[in-house]
């Protein structure tokens, strides 16, 4: 019989629906039935793409036995780290300060007042590599709070003192972006942990830094440091020639268990794949590369093809395990029962700085499934759809060896090098490998719709079209943008966190989701002229003034008047993606130059004095706030284009100002005298120049004599090259 999850949304919480364990969601009721029976609260926190929660959820929460332990001893609570980031956090921090690390499964026992007071990740069903199992560890819970309950208390109590003592005073009224010496210190610092030979940062495992690689690209549109682009260059390079980068289909994976970029973690994530498309089409922009334009456009095409929802949005990941077909099946792969111990990991960290690993859910499966099983190859498996010829030629291509590189003796696809090849023959290869992989059973589909990765998918799309002329990319931008104002928007600008099958979800979206989509919604306005956007945005950003910053200026991830936790969460630091917090400022700070509104502007600056205080000393995980802060050295630059919208030089100078490289630039398109003017006052008193369409490139609403010369606008927004 399904237990209260049935009735969720999320489809982590589903696959939970069926388990023995009385799972509840988190919510009031089930704290207030822990207060009711005088039991402690376990908290089991996941994703749909998380390898290790589906190993403990088929080892334990499937297993009969420790389900009735746990159901006669516990409240257990199952939460969607990506549908509550906010739960997410706050005990994710509290289990870093009591063991150092962290990671997914997240396993916290709690008081009927939500207080922390032991906690884990990953528990194996029998003890092992030094690890208690989880039935081992359910039972001392249970004897501690039954024997020492007062201890259990002063624990719980302690940590949450620890934890609401911590506060970010590095915003307010006095605080200041940061400088051009600061900016230079942070180059300096990515410098020293660059990987010169595989490009990335740090060593194995390596994550995409998509929001450094923004960062490099705007300070060499800045000040011409070729040293910031060759670092970006060589990165972007390294991991499209890598088996991070899906060679048929397009599209990235997680991170590289390795520092090559050679073997991935194969699930992949909507808001890598989003970030990363924005960076090759800005690579593009910036160097003309051909390859940088190929992978933009094939990442495009993944994210369409495969991620799309039938409403218009975008779906959360696509999982890295996959069935095995019967005749691809090894006779060593396990198929059933418990991970071998070689396999267990030994910890986790959060995610963007150390490995969780992801895989495709649940349990009772009906084959069996491996990691990557969809996308890897054998010298065998090419002859049987290429012949003998084309697979030593696909082979060589591919670095597909006999060995292999994954496990199995199979390979991860790579493009190693590109020599002297018939490139029609190589076309055909990829053809008919991609159409033999399309017969495989998929990996499955986390289809909620977040609206924070999907405000970053809007952003990328709409520039990636404009970029490289495909209105089809413009459209599937705007689609989603009208599905997020449909489903996710309500009464005065609040924002649902998430959606599934066009019905929000439950929970309020925090300061990410309102300032990735405003950020999605002023990209979208710049690419297609329609001041509605800007609108929206403003209504998001007004929001986030209201609710989510401080009289100071400081920001926090959840709004004043949502759902109070044991912390109000706050973190200033990019992870897998923007800080909401570095989000923010990058959103304020773009409406202010749509608009000139002086408070937007200066919030952004005050937000922006959290990097100042980190970028020296961690710039990795301040990346997008380095990017803002090139932005704000910089102007944004603002460019008014006016001209009738059926007019080709109209077009010609709205090109021009959209593949500007001045970092952060923002572009109004509308007629004279058009109605777009009431919603972008960028666009007033933009008169037409001797008749002619005009550009107007202004810094703080002071702006330049017009143009009407496509290729002298490009000169003034050519970054180091302009003015």
């Amino acid at each position: 019989m399904p237990n209260r999850l049935a009735q969720e949304t999320s489809p982590y919480l589903l696959q939970h629906a069926d388990n023995p364990v009385d799972w509840w969601p988190w919510s009031d009721a089930a704290f207030a039935e822990a207060r009711r029976r005088d039991v402690p609260v376990l908290l089991s926190v996941g994703y749909s793409s998380c390898h290790w929660c589906h190993v403990m959820a088929h080892e334990s929460f499937e297993d009969e036995e420790t389900a009735g332990c746990l159901n006669a001893h516990f409240v257990p609570v199952k939460v969607d780290r990506e549908e509550r980031p906010d739960v997410d956090a706050v005990y994710m921090e509290a289990v870093q300060a009591a063991t150092g690390q962290g990671g997914w499964p997240m396993t916290v026992f709690l008081t009927a007042d939500a207080e922390p007071f032991y906690f884990g990740t990953y528990f194996p069903p029998r003890p092992r590599q030094g690890m208690p199992s989880f039935r081992q560890v359910l039972e001392g819970v249970r004897a501690a709070w039954t024997d020492r309950r007062e201890e259990v208390g002063e624990v719980a109590g302690r940590i949450v003192r620890e934890l609401s003592s911590r506060s970010l005073a590095a915003a307010g009224s006095g605080a200041r972006p940061p400088s051009e010496e600061d900016l230079h210190a942070a180059l300096l610092g990515l410098t020293r942990d660059y990987d010169a030979s595989h490009g990335g940062f740090g060593g194995a495992p390596k994550f995409p830094p998509s929001m450094v690689l923004e960062f490099l690209l705007r300070h060499h549109a800045r000040t011409g440091s070729e040293g910031a682009l060759q670092m970006a260059s060589d990165t972007c390079e390294s991991m499209a020639r890598g088996g991070i980068y899906d060679q048929l289909g397009g599209g990235f994976a997680r991170y590289s268990v390795d520092r090559e970029w050679v073997v991935p973690h194969f699930e992949k994530m909507l808001y890598d794949n989003a970030l990363l498309l924005r960076v090759y089409a800005h690579l593009w922009r910036s160097t003309g590369s051909d390859l940088a334009r190929r992978v933009a456009l094939e990442t495009a095409d993944f994210l369409v093809r495969e991620l799309r929802t039938p409403e218009g949005g975008f779906a959360s990941a696509l999982d890295a395990d996959s069935e095995i077909p019967d005749s691809e099946i090894p006779d060593s792969e396990v198929t059933d029962g418990e991970v071998p111990d070689s396999e267990v990991p030994d910890g986790a960290v959060p995610d963007g700085a150390a490995p969780q690993e992801g895989a495709a859910g649940g349990g009772g499966r009906p084959a069996p499934h491996a990691e990557g099983a969809f996308y890897v190859w054998t010298p065998a498996q090419l002859r049987r759809v290429l012949g003998e010829d084309d697979a030593r030629l696909a082979a060589a291509w591919f670095s597909v060896t006999g060995d292999g590189t994954f496990e199995e003796g199979a390979s991860v696809l790579q493009l190693p090098g590109e020599g002297v090849v018939d490139a029609g023959q190589i076309a055909s290869i990829r053809e008919r490998l991609f159409a033999a992989r399309e017969s495989r059973p998929r990996p499955g589909r986390d289809d909620k719709v977040v609206a924070a990765w999907n405000g970053l998918v809007i952003a990328a799309l709409a520039e990636t079209g404009a970029y490289f002329d495909r209105p089809d990319l413009v459209l599937a931008a705007t689609d989603a943008a009208d599905l997020l104002v449909r489903v996710h928007m309500g009464p005065g600008g609040r924002l649902a966190r998430t959606s599934r099958d066009g019905r929000a979800g439950a929970h309020a979206g925090v300061l990410e989701d309102y300032a990735d989509v405003a950020e999605g919604f002023l990209s979208l306005a710049g690419v297609t002229g329609e001041g509605v956007w800007v609108e929206f945005a403003g209504l998001l950003l007004d929001t986030v003034l209201r609710h989510f910053a401080d009289e100071d200026g400081t920001l926090h991830d959840t709004p004043d008047d949502g759902e109070q936790l044991i912390r109000r969460p706050q973190d200033p630091t990019d992870n897998a993606t923007p800080s909401g917090w570095n989000a923010a400022a990058g959103a304020l700070l773009s409406y202010a130059a749509y608009t000139g509104s002086a408070e937007h502007r200066a919030a952004a600056e005050r937000a922006l004095g959290v990097v100042k205080a980190l970028a020296p000393r961690a710039p990795r995980f301040t990346g997008w706030g380095l990017a803002v802060a090139e932005a704000v050295l910089d102007g944004p630059r603002e460019v008014a284009v006016v001209g009738p919208a059926g007019d080709p030089a109209t077009g010609e100078l709205h090109r021009a100002a959209l593949l500007g490289t001045a970092p952060g630039a923002v572009v109004a398109l509308g007629e004279p005298g058009a109605d777009d003017a009431e919603a972008v006052p960028l666009l007033r008193d933009r008169p037409l120049l001797s008749g002619r369409p005009a550009a107007y490139v202004c810094r703080n609403f002071t702006c330049d004599l017009p143009t009407a010369d496509p290729g002298e606008l490009s000169g003034r927004l050519g970054g180091a090259g302009g003015s």
